[in-house]
């Protein structure tokens, strides 16, 4: 195969694993999370109190324990830069994430919102691009109370699992 028609399916390969992870993450869909990433791959969403560096199953629990007041999340992605050297490759994805949390004690709902970078290191093994390590870095962040709802209830909502309607 000519080498640049390989680079671009490289490239977009690389880029729908990035994408898998954020429906992986929106939907709380474990199997699909586990599957961006190799079985010895670190992840790193912060060295911090509330942060986590390991693991993907660390990862994985990390999120699940991490987001039960979690009502809804969104990640929409922008710039997708892929850099691809044989079976090693380095990506830096921008994203928007969104999370509604809900409300404690009679607070209202919150919206919180970062604007974030995905600086990946990626390997391909037999055939399959998946993350090997993963740093995501918070550029702004903002949080905003829920006061008013414009759309009517009566919208078809997205869920948090395999009952969405994404999933058929």
């Amino acid at each position: 195969m000519d080498e640049a028609v390989q680079r671009l399916l490289d490239e977009a390969a690389i880029k729908k694993v990035h994408i898998r992870y954020c429906r992986a993450v929106d939907r709380r869909d474990w199997d699909l999370l586990r599957s961006c990433y190799h079985p010895d791959a670190i992840d790193d969403h912060g060295d911090f109190e509330g942060g986590y560096v390991g693991g993907v199953d660390g990862f994985i629990d990390y999120c699940i324990q991490g987001t039960p007041y979690f009502l809804s999340t969104s990640h929409f992605t922008g710039n997708q830069l892929v850099e691809v050297d044989g079976d090693k490759a380095w990506a830096e994805h921008y994203a928007r994430a969104y999370h509604r949390i809900a409300g404690k004690d009679g607070e209202p709902d919150r919206d919180e919102t970062a604007n974030v970078r995905y600086v990946d290191k990626m390997e391909r093994r037999n055939g399959e691009w998946r993350f090997l390590h993963r740093i995501v870095i918070v550029d702004t962040e903002r949080s905003d109370p829920v006061t008013t709802r414009w759309a009517p209830d009566a919208l078809l909502r997205g869920t948090r699992d395999r009952s969405d309607p994404s999933y058929g």
